[in-house]
């Protein structure tokens, strides 16, 4: 392997000594001319590395940095002193004498006796885990001269020929020299596209990435042997910096520091501390006014901005910077958003529909006629009085707003809506795999994760300790099973704090609609219902929101204490108890109301309590999808306004600013350090690190649920979606741009899991939207009062319909109103919204006839509903090709012009070959012309007039 001489200036023989004798030197201030790992300064360092992202010659690129936190002794500065005197026996003297570290450390312990022995053991580890680096090829160059104290970086870069051999072995598809064109539509498609072209032109970004291509590069896995078909002209640009930092970040996961027996790549000595941090260096600034144009910048003007909104993404270009795994998100979500604008449209056409036809609405007309004189039974026990049916006129006029037929039609739509998103996005994928070169790509296993290494050192160490064999330890389900059974109660715990919670919430309501009903004036008892809905959602929302967070630690410790293998197997486990969690945390307090509340509430003489105290929430007289409509509003909008929007922008504001208190503290203490400019790399640290897609694509998958499960309830879901994922492209954009520190590029050729939550919602808001619409509305009682009750065919009389009457005489004792002359007279029969017998039959108060009709009608109209639907939806994903024609017509053209490629290449060779023959029978015939003995010793000297091409 080859060793990088500016690295180590140690002859060979010694590498292996004393590596904590090399680090000595360092720490008593030695200098050594050859070493790359130095501390020395150049006359203008900041012009000749352009501020960081070079080394110090200006040349050589800054890949990745490590950083790492180091103490300096008390007794350094002397030591150093000594060290400098002695600075010209010491480098005279390499190999006569022993390493110029012992003496100097005998010193230290007795001037320092009290040694921090685990910095000194991060010192040694850093020290070893940087040489292997370098043997693995790469070259270093360390800073501990930054404004930031305490801290020290080391720049790594990784020359040509690394570049080479690590991308053979990451299989990373190159550009040929080869070019073709791509096929172009003709004739009227052709017309269409250059119209749409013209029309979308202001929306384009002004990206070059972005213009659409005719001409494409034929793309082939580099290989060292083949480097002849690529491009190779500008050796320095051929490997971008997205590619560079992937490579390094291999040879780092891969490169072990084995010091004690513990095997330990970057991801362990990261997770032990031994370095803080370590990432890729953003382009350069993205703002100034003499800022060089780099693509963080150019992201900066044509993505990351709020004045660009309207703009299509660069795509291209996000994934030039950020890889194909965060490419492939902002992707997603820009086709997500673009879907929910037919979406929005059609919504509100249903909710302007039900504007319309308000006042046509028969029921909703009755239940506000004053004429009818229809008296209600009390809502609560002794303080709440009789009431008319009349003074819920406006809760039923706006019930009507979304609970018509327009409604049904819109579940149907949304369900189509969605198979038809998940279809399109499919083909859209199917394209930037193809323009992105990954076709054909499969992940391979990754490296290890640093806590399932040392699980496994942990359990080898125990079975040595015991005498047993230690080959090819792994974790086992035995080992994991305590983890598996408290990941099993936790979530069970979780789910149960959940509902525990919306039942304290219920009874919240519960009790608080009482406490208003005593209330002496009569709008305190009017406005009770409004009151007490709107405050009950508000805390179901604060609850959510907090809940939210704390069920993400908890998921990521129930998943930490699985110990994952990989970071692959981390991420899906991770995800799918946050998820679990979170779905269970947003919609248990809809649920409630969409399926459970008015259901067990009983009936007059005979209610249900809580606590023998507290009866069952009743719904309003115009039914609960009205209530519905509120919950999900206020808590998907208070969602997203508070949790996505304000936490993302206030946060993030928050911890900058503390980050430039601490540095505005420490700038006071040296001015001098003040006035440098700081490097690329120190910017960069006090950047936030990268946590993952998951929080990301969490929202997101979350608000595609509010946008299909319910949206029977609330048409106008897919409208405030829109508009937050057009605030939310920008805000991730520029979160990823100025607030983050640049994250690893990762290969991917989809979205992962989160595809299969997708369709899994996709299926599930069918099945809920039927209950909704059949349990939750009153659209299929309308329907079977029509059809089946209604004497002249229309709508009139439903609402007298569905009320059953009790007698007031069969009042419990101690429930019966205090004041029964409330309303002026007395009552002898009040109206309760249920099917029941009336009071002067035989069997009073049983459920009567017409409640099973309506059931059994509702019951079928959920089977058919939900088949149709889903048969309509297969319909649709069967219909629609996975992969566009077009696309499957030039992947079957790049795989034909590689073999002719090749082909040509093999017939070069071959024709190569026939040349070296003629000459070499040329050859055989002057020599058998010129020399005869050759002919008399074929055998012997005449070989060797053929050895010399067959060396070639």
């Amino acid at each position: 392997m080859r060793v990088n001489k500016k690295y180590s200036c140690l002859p060979a023989e010694e590498k292996g000594i004393h590596i904590i004798n090399i680090r000595a030197i360092e720490d008593i201030g030695y200098d050594q001319h050859e070493s790359t790992l130095l501390n020395s300064l150049s006359k203008n360092p900041d012009a000749d590395c352009k501020y960081g992202l070079y080394f110090r010659d200006g040349k050589r690129k800054v890949d990745y940095i490590l950083v790492y936190h180091y103490k300096k002794s008390s007794a350094g500065k002397t030591l150093a002193r000594r060290a400098q005197q002695n600075d010209a026996s010491v480098r005279g003297s390499k190999q006569d004498q022993p390493l110029p570290g012992k003496g100097v450390q005998l010193e230290m312990g007795e001037s320092e006796p009290h040694m921090d022995y685990h910095e000194d053991d991060k010192r040694f580890r850093r020290e070893e885990y940087e040489g292997n680096l370098v043997e693995a090829g790469l070259e270093l160059e360390r800073d501990e001269d930054t404004k930031i104290h305490g801290i020290g970086f080391v720049k790594i870069h990784a020359p040509w020929n690394v570049l080479c051999r690590e991308a053979e072995f990451l299989k990373l598809k190159m550009p040929t020299k080869k070019m073709y064109q791509i096929n172009q539509t003709h004739g009227l498609l052709k017309k269409i596209n250059s119209v749409i072209q013209k029309i979308t032109e202001p929306i384009q970004p002004k990206v070059a990435e972005h213009k659409p291509q005719t001409v494409k590069r034929l793309s082939y896995p580099f290989s060292r042997e083949k480097q002849h078909l690529f491009d190779l002209s500008d050796k320095d640009s051929f490997f971008d910096s997205k590619t560079r930092s992937t490579i390094v970040y291999e040879i780092l996961k891969r490169t072990t520091c084995t010091k004690a027996k513990y095997s330990m790549g970057i991801t362990s000595l990261l997770a032990n501390g031994v370095y803080s941090a370590a990432y890729p260096l953003h382009d350069g600034d993205y703002e100034g006014e003499n800022v060089e144009p780099n693509d963080r910048k150019l992201l900066c003007e044509e993505w990351a901005s709020y004045g660009v909104f309207y703009k299509y993404q660069p795509i291209d270009l996000v994934r030039k910077y950020f890889g194909e795994k965060i490419g492939l998100y902002f992707a997603w979500l820009g086709v997500y958003t673009q879907m929910l604008i037919p979406a929005s449209i059609v919504g509100i056409i249903v909710f302007l529909y039900g504007c319309a036809t308000v006042d046509e609405n028969i029921p909703s007309m009755e239940m506000c006629d004053q004429r009818n004189n229809i008296t209600m039974c009390p809502l609560c026990d002794k303080t709440c009085s009789y009431w008319k049916m009349s003074s819920a006129c406006a809760t039923a006029r706006a019930s009507h707003l979304f609970d018509n037929p327009a409604t049904v039609f819109f579940s149907v739509f949304m369900a189509l809506w969605a198979a038809t998103f998940m279809e399109h996005w499919k083909r859209k994928q199917m394209r930037l795999n193809y323009r992105w070169d990954l076709t054909g790509f499969e992940e391979e296993e990754d490296h290890p994760r640093a806590e399932y290494e040392a699980k496994v050192l942990e359990k080898s160490l125990r079975k040595e300790h015991k005498h047993k064999e230690t080959d090819k330890e792994k974790l086992t389900w035995k080992d994991r099973f305590p983890a598996y059974l408290t990941n099993f109660v936790g979530i069970i715990f979780m789910v149960g704090l959940t509902f525990a919670i919306v039942f304290g919430v219920i009874i919240y309501r519960i009790s608080t609609a009482a406490a208003l009903a005593i209330s002496s004036t009569p709008s305190g008892r009017s406005s009770v219902r409004v009151t007490v809905t709107a405050t009950a959602v508000i805390i179901n929302l604060v609850v959510i929101i907090i809940l939210d967070e704390v069920y993400g630690c908890i998921a990521r410790w129930l998943t930490q204490i699985e110990v994952p293998k990989t970071d692959k197997n981390f991420e899906e486990r991770l995800i799918f108890k946050a998820f679990l969690l979170k779905f269970v945390n947003a919609y248990t307090p809809i649920f409630y109301v969409a399926f459970f509340k008015g259901r067990f509430v009983g009936r007059p003489g005979d209610y249900v309590y809580i606590f023998h105290s507290f009866r069952m929430e009743e719904c309003a007289p115009g039914g609960c999808l009205m209530e519905l409509c509120i919950q999900l509003s206020i808590i998907m909008l208070g969602k997203q306004l508070i949790q996505n929007n304000l936490f993302e922008i206030g946060i993030p504001k928050m911890k900058k600013f503390i980050r430039y208190l601490k540095l505005k503290r420490r700038r006071s203490l040296d001015h001098e350090e003040h006035m440098k400019k700081k490097q690329r790399y120190e910017v960069d640290y006090n950047l936030e690190p990268f946590a993952g897609l998951t929080p990301e694509y969490m929202e997101m998958i979350i608000q595609f649920g509010f946008v299909t499960l319910f949206v029977a309830s609330f048409p106008l879901a897919p409208l405030f979606a829109l508009l937050n994922n057009i605030i939310e492209i920008r805000l991730d954009a520029k979160k990823f741009v100025t607030e983050l520190r640049r994250p690893v590029a990762v290969r991917a050729k989809d979205i992962g899991i989160w595809y299969n939550i997708l369709r899994g919602i996709g299926k599930l808001a069918v099945i809920i939207n039927a209950f909704v619409i059949s349990f939750t509305s009153d659209f299929i009682p309308r329907l079977v009062y029509l059809y089946m009750y209604s004497e002249n065919g229309t709508m009139h009389g439903f609402v007298n319909h569905t009320l059953s009457s009790f007698n007031v005489s069969d009042f419990q004792a101690g429930t019966a109103p205090n004041d029964p002359l409330d309303l002026g007279y007395e009552v002898q029969i009040c109206r309760y919204k249920d099917y029941r017998e009336p009071p002067w039959s035989e069997n009073k108060y049983d459920i009567s006839k017409d409640f099973w009709a309506v059931l059994a009608a509702r019951l079928a109209f959920v089977i058919v509903f939900q088949n149709l639907v889903m048969f309509m939806s297969e319909f649709v994903d069967w219909i629609i090709p996975d992969i566009p024609k077009d696309i499957s017509q030039q992947i079957h053209k790049e795989k034909v012009l590689m073999v002719e490629v090749f082909m040509r290449e093999e017939q070069g060779k071959l024709q190569m070959l026939e040349t070296w023959k003629d000459k070499d029978k040329k050859k055989g015939e002057n020599c058998n012309n010129h020399s005869p003995r050759l002919s008399r010793s074929r055998s012997g000297s005449l070989s060797s007039c053929h050895s010399y091409p067959l060396d070639v």
